[in-house]
């Protein structure tokens, strides 16, 4: 039985099936470490816990918008549990902790990233040292993207070493759920409402559509944050155009229906490591126009197939929606594209890739200590 130890920041709702997943798979016996049991700019509904796990003393501190968690006692959690192979999901000094003890103990390391080569270019001096020293002791590599395998090379890891993880959602409620409402939207933008993520911006899209389709554009929104009441104000002055409909947070079980009330998914990200919105959207059936600093932009969503990459251009934005919304053979092309696409981003897939790495990190660990003994 292979005891296997996953140290992560919080319970996200998109990895919790993974590791409900990982804990099925015989010969696995898996421990979850959250550093916290939420941060605090998050409002997630989260699925039932089917896995062994343990939340550390919380302690965070905030940098520059960012969550660091400092938990000293993932030492004593790791030695309570005794793990043959350590997963960490991060750098924060949590992880490193983590990692240290795997190098003491002689225990093979694999690092998981969100991130991706693009991500990590203005990362500092230090940043990347530290990277260097982790990636360098670690047996196996696990990315949630292409992006990340490419972060991994970046840092001389072989190819050979490097498994996938995505992130992902569960696909079938999206397929399977009935429209939120009688209503079909032209558009609908969903995420925090905040500058990076765009919304203001999907707005001036569908105002340019309304003047391409000759009628007002409908769009609908879902999420919260900094941007909301803005947005509104914004919409009020954009009326005669664009009917711009707010439904607000919403939880979980409430995403598919919203996403499968609209025409079109809009992404004008100004950056994400990867976008699980994507995955949402084209669970839908939905064609996406994605800008490109999101991961999901190349490989979930793929370019005149189901969906456009555009750099942040209204017009173009404009153009390449009123091109779908009025052929309803290319929308139906790019909507089945959707759904094939993202059949590959499922919680068995990500939870294979994590069992993978980590018997490819106890076979090669173990390779090498027989190489070891033989030369001695």
């Amino acid at each position: 039985m292979t005891k296997l130890a996953l140290i992560t920041n919080e319970p996200p709702p998109y990895r919790i099936p993974v590791f409900n997943r990982i804990a099925r798979i015989p010969g696995i016996t898996l421990q979850v470490i959250f550093c916290a049991r939420r941060e605090p700019n998050r409002h997630w509904d989260l699925p039932a816990f089917e896995f062994d796990h343990c939340f550390l003393k919380e302690r965070i501190t905030t940098v520059k918008g960012r969550y660091i968690h400092n938990n000293p006692d993932v030492v004593l959690a790791l030695k309570r549990f005794g793990p043959d192979v350590i997963v960490s999901d991060g750098l924060n000094p949590t992880q490193l902790y983590g990692f240290a003890y795997a190098m003491f103990k002689g225990i093979p390391h694999v690092p998981l990233t969100d991130g991706t080569y693009e991500s990590e270019l203005g990362l500092s001096k230090v940043h990347k040292a530290i990277r260097r020293i982790v990636y360098g002791k670690s047996k196996a590599f696990l990315s949630a993207s292409m992006g990340g395998q490419r972060l991994f090379e970046s840092y001389g890891v072989a190819p050979e070493q490097c498994f996938k993880s995505y992130l992902c959602i569960d696909n079938d409620a999206y397929q399977n759920a009935h429209e939120d409402s009688a209503e079909k939207y032209d558009l609908v933008f969903c995420g925090r409402m905040v500058p990076e993520k765009g919304p203001v911006f999907a707005l001036e899209v569908a105002e340019a559509l309304a003047r391409r389709l000759g009628r007002r554009a409908s769009i609908l929104f879902v999420g919260s944050g900094s941007e909301e009441e803005r947005l509104k104000a914004v919409a009020l002055g954009k009326q005669a155009l664009v009917q711009a409909h707010f439904h607000g947070f919403a939880k979980q079980g409430e995403l598919p229906g919203l996403y499968r009330s609209a025409r079109m998914f809009l992404f004008p990200t100004h950056a994400d490591v990867w976008g699980v919105v994507a995955n949402e959207a084209c669970a839908a059936g939905l064609p996406v126009i994605v800008t490109p600093y999101a991961g999901a932009a190349g490989e979930l969503v793929l370019d005149g197939e189901n969906g456009y990459v555009l750099d942040l251009d209204v017009e173009a934005w404009a153009d390449k929606a009123s091109k779908l919304l009025t052929d309803t053979e290319l929308w139906e092309r790019f909507s089945r594209r959707s759904l094939n696409l993202v059949r590959e981003y499922s919680f068995d897939n990500a939870a294979i890739g994590v069992v993978d790495a980590c018997r490819y990190a106890l076979s090669s660990g173990a390779s090498r200590r027989a190489s070891r003994a033989i030369s001695s």
